[in-house]
């Protein structure tokens, strides 16, 4: 069969020749990136916009040892995993992830509230270091 099929092939062919012609041409701005940059510059000059610290080792070192010793009269095998855990983490953002483990392993030993007034002691070690908003209070 030829090129000759009919209108139907005709149309459907210059349509797609027109399609192609607007992807390929000079003149068409890259919508996607002009709208992520934009994007980018929205945020960046935001109020309020921070962008966070990267944590030495001597601030880590700091941080971990406040969340040890929050549950240092846990001896129990998941408190050992945890305190790997603890040692492996790289960042605050980790570190402050791990708090509900924390207080479940001190909720285990003592009770809630002693785990609760443990938890909510945490706090200050991370501020500064996350977004503020990220930062609760257990009550």
């Amino acid at each position: 069969m030829g090129h000759n099929q009919g209108p139907f092939f005709a149309r459907l062919r210059s349509t797609h020749e027109s399609q192609r012609d607007k992807r390929d041409s000079p003149d068409r701005p890259e919508t996607p990136l002009i709208t992520t940059i934009a994007r980018i510059i929205r945020v960046s000059l935001k109020p309020g916009f921070r962008k966070s610290r990267t944590a030495s080792l001597k601030d880590l070192a700091a941080i971990r040892k406040d969340l040890l010793l929050a549950f240092e009269d846990c001896t129990s095998l998941p408190a050992q995993r945890l305190r790997l855990k603890i040692e492996n983490a790289k960042t605050p953002r980790e570190l402050w992830m791990l708090r509900n483990d924390i207080y479940l392993l001190i909720s285990q030993r003592h009770d809630q509230g002693i785990a609760a007034e443990r938890i909510n002691g945490l706090v200050k070690v991370f501020e500064g270091w996350l977004d503020p908003k990220q930062i609760t209070y257990i009550k």
